[in-house]
């Protein structure tokens, strides 16, 4: 399902136009990213969270030459399935 579609049946369900359905869908996009850049934990229970972890400083491998590299500490984001996503996919 790309945005498209996906805006398409967020406006059927919740009876609202396309219009309003994608600058909900923006909305939503923003505020995650504003916290999660945060380091806030963002929880929709049921669904997923969304949080930021930390990755220490390692030791890497270039493919291409062997030569080994220090890969700098920085972020990642996890994303974690909840309860009801999960069954779903049963």
């Amino acid at each position: 399902m790309n945005r498209t579609e996906l805006v398409a049946a967020v406006a059927e369900t919740a009876g609202t136009t396309k219009a309003d359905a994608d600058a909900v869908l923006s909305a939503f996009g923003d505020t995650l990213i504003a916290a999660v850049g945060k380091g806030e934990k963002v929880q929709i229970p049921g669904l997923l969270t969304v949080e930021r972890v930390e990755r220490a400083a390692r030791t890497g491998r270039n493919p291409a030459t062997g030569e080994t590299l220090e890969i700098p500490a920085g972020y990642g984001v996890k994303v974690t399935a909840g309860s009801k996503l999960k069954g779903a996919v049963k």
